[in-house]
């Protein structure tokens, strides 16, 4: 029987888990770092979308990449929170769940990281329908960490 994987539900199974590490203190240079990372890590991914053709190979690489961005980038954000996360649904359920001012979709996240993993772990390639599906949310969401990385570190 499928049992429907709710955000409350999996944040809840995340804290049975022990999957939301307290952090002792925050470190700016490391945030900083992770930041940086992933900034040059989209600037590379910005030059490769002006080449890729509809029909190319790069698809999948170009998906995964602006996935590990926004995961880098939501990383940093909650070292704010003097928090790690062990997974990545963990990652993005706590994110949804002490910040919903941010207002980001669960569903979003459950989406862009279950096509991820179908890539990795089953072999299903993604395409250039499969980027064009999340491309606008995938660019607002990073950017909307981005903006709030710069506040918070000034």
């Amino acid at each position: 029987m499928y049992k429907e994987r709710t955000k409350e539900k999996i944040y809840n199974i995340c804290i049975a888990e022990g999957s939301f590490i307290p952090l002792a203190s925050i470190d700016t240079e490391q945030i900083k770092s992770i930041v940086h990372i992933a900034l040059m890590d989209l600037f590379a991914v910005q030059q490769w979308l002006k080449i890729a053709k509809k029909d190319g190979l790069e698809w999948n690489a170009i998906y995964k990449l602006h996935y590990d961005i926004l995961h880098e980038l939501i990383e940093a954000f909650l070292r704010f929170d003097k928090m790690k996360v062990r997974t990545h649904e963990c990652l993005f359920v706590f994110l949804c769940e002490k910040h919903p001012e941010l207002e980001l979709d669960w569903d979003f996240f459950e989406k862009i990281r279950t096509k991820r993993n179908g890539s990795i772990y089953y072999g299903k390639a993604l395409s250039y329908q499969d980027w064009e599906e999340i491309k606008l949310q995938m660019n607002l969401y990073i950017s909307t960490i981005q903006k709030v990385l710069k506040e918070r570190l000034k």
